[in-house]
């Protein structure tokens, strides 16, 4: 397997530059240059275009780039099994979650694993929910967690835990005052939310579109944290996890509104791609995820 001349190739055509390429895998640049022909012989094709500005990757490298992910990660794999031994979980686990997950669920999960797999290096990468799931179809994270959904057919998805969400005001906001509001009352608010691409986001909107809302205006800010400040300084409402607001509503800092008859639920999952199942860190995270859902 050309496993070098593969991870330079790989390198090489996400940075586009020779120089950078040799100075990011620690190898001289006449290297890079001898990884390439020695894939163009073996392929019997053409890699990359060459001028003397621009560096383009031709369409069967395209297909190789792919490829040459997948053929690495599945090495790299390899040898960390072959490298694991009995029970021991060692190496390393990468794993993607959008941010109310992210922010607000995954550090109690994390601390988990720390407590019983000392010698597991975790690393969690944080995103909205359409970037989350990206990262798990480029192989760039090992297991994703999301709180929206996906079609994304290549992947295995799972649920993990129901979440809750409420509107969310400041404490001073007029509909706070009252002990319970019908859904007529929510016309012609001022919102804010997350952005496209983030499950939350999606969820308001489908609230909105079902209950015939009309939005007197949309605010968007693409962190809970930025949000929930917004709402304490008294700017409108927002749809929101109770994981996200449970501290600040008991610190009296934000108040839910409660709206009559009506409650708003949601499925977390998780996703990987197939191929990852095989993989102990992984088989072992799904099931504390799956641990966590009975004990819910």
């Amino acid at each position: 397997m050309y496993y070098d001349e593969l991870k330079t190739f790989v390198t090489l055509a996400e940075v586009k530059n020779f120089t950078k390429t040799a100075k990011l895998l620690m190898i001289s640049q006449p290297s890079v240059s001898s990884h390439i022909k020695n894939l163009e012989k073996e392929f019997q094709t053409k890699l990359f275009e060459r001028s003397p500005k621009v560096l383009k990757i031709t369409p069967t490298g395209e297909i190789l780039y792919e490829r040459a992910k997948q053929m690495i990660m599945i090495y790299d794999q390899t040898r960390q099994e072959i490298l694991e031994h009995h029970h021991s979980i060692k190496g390393e686990l990468k794993i993607g979650a959008s941010f109310t997950i992210g922010e607000y669920i995954l550090p109690s999960l994390l601390r988990d694993l720390q407590d019983h797999y000392p010698e597991l290096e975790l690393q969690a990468v944080i995103g909205n929910t359409e970037e989350v799931i990206q990262y798990v179809r480029r192989f760039e994270v090992d297991i994703g967690l999301i709180e929206g959904q996906t079609n994304e057919k290549t992947l295995s998805v799972h649920p993990f835990m129901q979440d809750e969400l409420f509107i969310t005001a400041s404490t001073q906001h007029p509909l706070v005052q009252k002990e319970e509001i019908t859904v007529a009352e929510l016309q012609n608010q001022s919102w804010i939310t997350r952005e496209v691409g983030s499950g939350t986001r999606e969820y308001l909107n489908h609230v909105i579109r079902s209950n015939g809302l009309k939005v007197k205006s949309l605010l968007t800010i693409s962190s809970n944290q930025g949000i929930k400040e917004s709402l304490i300084s008294g700017m409108g409402l927002s749809l929101l996890s109770k994981y996200v607001i449970e501290r600040d509503v008991r610190q009296n800092n934000l108040s839910i509104v409660k709206l009559k008859d009506y409650s708003f639920t949601r499925t977390l999952s998780y996703l990987y791609a197939p191929i990852m199942e095989q993989k102990k860190s992984v088989k072992m995270f799904i099931e504390l995820l799956e641990k966590n859902e009975r004990s819910e």
